[in-house]
């Protein structure tokens, strides 16, 4: 895969604060992270991240969470994208952060400097559909193959009854009303796995290379996966990609892509089948787990559209307290009990026990 290049800050259009204040009786036993233990936590202080913005519905409810159990911490997350989320961690303004893309070798240097000493680390802890959503009233259950999502979003296909369109959708009756394909304004994981997936499933027809921020000039482009949603609801005919989850919460449909004879529509089931097909990415640093996505998998009902989202941590930090807070807070967010909240608020697929293990082994290193 070709990976990103280093860049700037992209502001936010809306910062999202986690940090929340919970009240506990006097001497109120509460329990520790993963959800172990009886006694009182003894932690305290606040972080920050920041990034990517399909994570935002599962730090709400691990921020949440985690301060019910640690009441004297508090837990922020900006969701200002991927590619800001990193650079913010890599400058030293967040000690961790959230991508929807794993760290490339120019960051991973980079990542030397700011971990005093030691190095980032990649942690998997998000695993979502990414949801081809569209807007056209009177057409349900729209099916859509690889080729034809690229000749829409290549601007190759402008109208709904196109016969490409058509053929993917027998019986159908379809519209002449203008496609208008919605892709992400900010630099962005989920642009970054959906042009991967276009280039792998349609290479012919999308003939850029994956990239985080968007290629060509085509389009509507629109802030954060809430701006994508919303633009794609205020116009009709209308089709974009965006986490699955926010698109649940919308009046948007989702298309079935075509996986192998099948049509396969985005689900936390259909995603984490396809994650089954996939692999670790080689020569990485010790601790870091990337994930090599098998975007042309034909595994019965895997939908290969998927994120695996990162938090991103040091394994040294300047500050003791810090790391020692973003390691508490990270093992709470890859235990069973947090990756069920993410999974009941966000509809996220649960990591495996395996991977929990790994990510345990890797947590474990900071500070060490």
């Amino acid at each position: 895969m070709n990976r990103r290049t280093f860049r700037a800050a992209v502001p936010a259009a809306l910062a999202l604060t986690l940090g929340l204040v919970a009240c506990s009786g006097e001497n109120e036993p509460t329990t520790t992270p993963g959800g172990e233990g009886t006694s009182a936590s003894d932690l305290s202080g606040s972080i920050a991240g920041a990034g990517a913005s399909t994570q935002t519905a599962a730090q709400q409810a691990w921020a949440a969470e985690f301060n019910a159990q640690n009441p004297d911490v508090t837990v922020n997350y900006d969701p200002v994208g991927s590619g800001a989320g990193r650079e913010q961690f890599l400058t030293g303004g967040v000690p961790f952060a959230g991508s929807d893309a794993y760290l490339d070798e120019e960051e991973l240097a980079a990542s030397e400097e700011r971990c005093a000493g030691g190095n980032a680390i990649d942690l998997p802890v998000y695993v979502s559909p990414i949801a081809v959503a569209y807007n056209l009233p009177g057409v349900d259950g729209l099916q859509l193959s690889p080729t034809t999502l690229a000749n829409i979003f290549n601007g190759t296909i402008t109208t709904w009854n196109d016969p490409a369109i058509a053929a993917d959708n027998p019986g159908v009756q379809l519209p002449d009303t203008r496609v208008n394909p919605v892709h992400r304004s900010d630099d962005s994981g989920t642009t970054e796995n959906f042009t991967d997936y276009l280039h792998a499933t349609a290479p012919d027809v999308w003939t850029t290379e994956p990239d985080g921020e968007w290629p060509l000039q085509t389009g509507e482009a629109a802030q954060g996966t809430s701006g994508v949603v919303q633009a794609i609801g205020a116009g009709e005919g209308s089709i974009g990609y965006a986490d699955e989850s926010q698109v649940a919460a919308s009046d948007l449909q989702s298309a079935a892509l075509k996986v192998g004879e099948n049509w396969v529509a985005p689900s936390a089931e259909a995603a984490a089948t396809a994650l089954d097909s996939s692999s670790r990415v080689e020569g990485r640093p010790e601790g870091d787990i990337a994930i090599e996505i098998d975007r042309t998998t034909t595994a019965d009902g895997a939908y290969p559209l998927f994120i695996v989202s990162y938090a991103i941590a040091c394994t040294a930090y300047e500050d003791a307290t810090q790391g020692e807070l973003v390691k508490a807070y990270l093992t709470y967010v890859t235990s069973e009990e947090g990756q069920q909240a993410a999974a009941d608020n966000a509809g996220s697929a649960p990591i495996s026990d395996t991977l929990r293990e790994d990510i345990t082994t890797s947590l474990d290193m900071i500070g060490a």
